[in-house]
């Protein structure tokens, strides 16, 4: 699979997102992980000094791990990639904000208890809904990196949008048959 493919890394996620149910539950958690994810590493120390940021902007892991996903999903779709840059960063400034307000002894259990909330949610919309184990088990990446990415394509495509034409139409057809395979397996398995 070609880092930048976006198609087939789109296919993949959807194979494991065909639920209404647990896309919904997908849509509200995913981007509060990503959110407390970089509250805790607002903690982490400077590895660099700008002097004309606001000293609560921190050059450290949180910035530069935010800078990595803003990239690559710029790379992946530049208009839909674009959005979700700002809004990784958004979440970066707005996290550091908050942490930075609560201090490390408070926000690491704010962290924790929504880490556990949110991911005990996408679990039970896979398991309840999806009847299909979660994406992570097969694809780590898919988890953490490109999650985010992917709850907001789902949004932007049901106002419409597509990275290309054709993508939507091209992208149900692989899933369908993706998920067919997987029925297939599975019925072997059980017979």
């Amino acid at each position: 699979m070609g880092l930048l493919d976006l198609e087939k890394h789109f296919v993949f996620y959807g194979a494991y997102h065909n639920n209404a149910f647990n896309v919904a539950i997908h849509m509200l958690f995913v981007w509060p992980i990503l959110f407390t994810g970089q509250m805790i590493l607002y903690f982490t120390p400077p590895l660099l000094t700008l002097g004309f940021l606001p000293s609560v902007l921190l050059l450290n892991w949180g910035f530069f791990s935010t800078l990595f996903y803003a990239l690559f999903y710029v790379a992946l779709d530049y208009k839909a990639g674009s959005l979700a840059a700002f809004l990784t960063f958004f979440c970066w400034v707005a996290s550091s904000f908050v942490s930075s307000s609560l201090g490390f002894s408070l926000a690491w259990k704010v962290v924790l208890a929504a880490q556990l909330f949110c991911w005990t949610g996408q679990f039970i919309g896979h398991g309840v809904f999806g009847k299909r184990a979660p994406a992570l088990l097969d694809n780590l990446a898919q988890a953490f990196l490109m999650a985010p990415f992917f709850v907001l394509l789902e949004v932007l495509q049901f106002v419409g949008y597509e990275p290309y034409p054709g993508f939507k139409t091209r992208v149900k057809a692989r899933i369908d048959a993706d998920i067919k395979q997987w029925q297939a397996k599975k019925q072997k398995k059980h017979s």
